[in-house]
């Protein structure tokens, strides 16, 4: 079969252009969209990059790089790249665990999977995964995002040392209640009310950086005309005081144990990444009627992730709540994200040396109104209404997001979907025993061949099962618990599979070992109802011959005569 690489990877910007469909009215758009986007991403990048134990700049870098490569190489129109919310727990590990080189190595890594995913067009597949395991992550992520911000809500010290686990931090908050540093506590109290209320002003300008720029200049006059110095960025990153250094670009040194060992955080980053972007492609779909790409956009995000940390980046996705600004702003194609990327350029070039003034205090405010726009808490609640088995995994998702690891959670919850997907299958799956019963004929060959009799009777000595629904591995060890209620003087077993669209191998497998244990007991075994698909799988394993071709039909009509026939011998 031969590979063609347009059937994976079609970027939604050379489509654009190729077929004359874009002109000065969307540029326009465009321009004035990545504009106000660009302003939106600039407080959550560099929260993002503080957050995830790496620079702000590190932050600021990853929505200029990620940003303009997933708008260049992605496959939807409206998709905004950059660092987000779900990554910072996970790339705070692996900074902890394995420094700047390790995330390096596993960014890259993770990249290769999802370029591999896309290649291999299983983009659809993240459609698919079960929504309380969405949900659970999600929600999971954002009650460690709040965790994670308290230290600097309440001022603490920045040389308190915080333990990594949920539990042990809040213990570890606790005990320092009485090291809270009152006015620095306000200043977020005063930042996060912003945060919240400013749609209530104007939806055009977001709240967030509203509440960077009140918290910064709050700082500046405090500490000159009240000797009152908030913790700040400058005071986290003195190496900031002149200035931010210029991107460099950084060779990852690969060792094959380090490779080895950040294997499944790469994984975890793919998968988060995978899911992430598709829903937010997803949810920009349903808001403009457009269609998104998904192997193409898998592709994108992939290189995006390679090439990134070679600049000193972190992770990146598509940020929802950035693509749904650039839709509400009118913004029409990718060339808004590229805008919004240029934008955060000029910004980190000629603006930033002001950076070093804002308060870690405003930055936690930003990022407490973030994980509560992630926390999807009335989802939350309302799934608890669901299914027991939803609810399981949707508080199985979460706990393990939130108390133990969201690599492990992820793990979990990807084997749970599998499970769960199995179970729902053998749910729509079925065998009947129609036994000394009538049997309805509903094939209209069947009927034909019946001149207009509506039921079949089974004869006696006659044993029929009915299968209903795809003959996979879930379904096969049933027939041995319904073997229990089998005829004693059954001569003929007739297993009816015409509402069976597949088989696979350990079907087979169990058809073998059923027939084998019907042959020992004398009793002959017939099939009716194969389809094409079915009689092909049992002449690739040879089963037809044992069988017998004699004993296979196409309609129960011939194979209850057969049946007859053998019964009267």
């Amino acid at each position: 079969m031969k590979f063609n690489l347009k059937e994976v990877f079609q970027p939604k910007l050379f489509t654009l252009f190729s077929k004359g469909q874009y002109d000065s009215k969307k540029l326009t758009s465009d321009l004035i969209a990545g504009l106000i986007v660009g302003i939106i991403a600039l407080p959550l990048a560099i929260a993002f990059g503080i957050a995830s134990g790496v620079t702000p700049q590190q932050g600021l870098i990853t929505a200029i790089v990620a940003g303009f490569l997933i708008s260049f190489f992605g496959g939807s129109n409206f998709l905004i790249g950059g660092p987000t919310g779900a990554f910072i727990v996970i790339v705070a590990g692996i900074v902890g665990q394995y420094g700047m080189q390790g995330l390096i190595i596993a960014t890259i890594m993770a990249g290769v999977f999802l370029v591999a995913m896309g290649v291999c067009k299983m983009g659809v597949i993240f459609k698919y995964i079960p929504y309380p395991i969405v949900v659970g992550f999600t929600s999971g992520i954002a009650l460690t995002i709040f965790s994670t911000q308290m230290k600097d809500f309440f001022g603490l010290p920045l040389d308190l040392q915080v333990p990594a686990g949920f539990i042990p931090q809040w213990g570890c908050y606790f005990q320092n209640i009485g090291n809270i540093n009152w006015i620095e506590f306000a200043m977020s109290m005063i930042c996060l009310v912003i945060c919240f209320s400013w749609s209530k002003v104007t939806k055009k300008v977001p709240g967030s950086l509203i509440a960077l720029i009140i918290g910064t200049v709050a700082s500046v006059l405090l500490s000159k005309f009240a000797g009152i110095e908030l913790a700040t960025i400058g005071s986290k990153f003195p190496e900031l005081a002149d200035g931010l250094p210029m991107p460099k670009p950084v060779a990852p040194q690969f060792d094959f144990e380090t490779i080895k060992g950040l294997v499944s955080p790469a994984f975890t980053i793919a998968i988060l990444c995978a899911i992430e972007s598709l829903l937010a492609a997803m949810v920009a779909d349903g808001a403009t009627g457009k269609q998104h790409h998904a192997n193409t956009e898998l592709i994108g995000q992939g290189i995006a992730n390679i090439v990134t940390p070679l600049f000193g980046g972190i992770p990146a996705t598509g940020a929802l709540a950035r693509t749904m600004a650039s839709i509400n702003n009118g913004g029409k194609s990718p060339v808004t994200g590229l805008v919004h990327a240029v934008v955060l350029l000029l910004i980190y070039l000629f603006l930033m040396p002001y950076a070093v003034y804002i308060p870690l205090s405003c930055l936690a405010a930003i990022l407490v109104q973030v994980a509560y726009n992630m926390s999807e808490w009335k989802t939350f609640k309302y799934l608890l209404r669901g299914d027991k088995s939803d609810v399981a995994v949707l508080l199985i998702t979460f706990f393990l997001t939130v108390i133990v690891d969201l690599t492990v959670a992820i793990e979990v919850g990807v084997l749970l979907a599998i499970v769960l997907f199995v179970r729902r299958v053998m749910q729509t799956s079925q065998i009947n025993v129609l036994q000394d019963q009538s049997i309805a004929a509903t094939e209209d060959s069947e009927k034909a061949a019946m001149e207009n009799t509506d039921r079949l009777n089974i004869p006696d000595g006659v044993e029929v099962y009915e299968i209903d629904g795809p003959f996979f591995f879930g379904l096969a060890s049933r027939f041995e618990e319904l073997e229990k209620m089998k005829q004693k003087n059954a001569k003929v077993r007739i297993i009816r599979m015409r509402k069976v669209p597949f088989i696979d191998s350990t079907g087979i497998n169990n058809l073998r070992s059923l027939y084998e244990r019907t042959s020992k007991r004398g009793v002959t075994m017939i099939l009716s109802g194969v389809t094409e698909k079915v009689q092909a799988s049992l002449e690739k394993f040879g089963l037809d011959q044992k069988i017998g071709k004699e004993n296979i039909f196409p309609h129960i009509v011939p194979a209850l005569e057969r049946a007859a026939e053998i019964v009267k011998k």
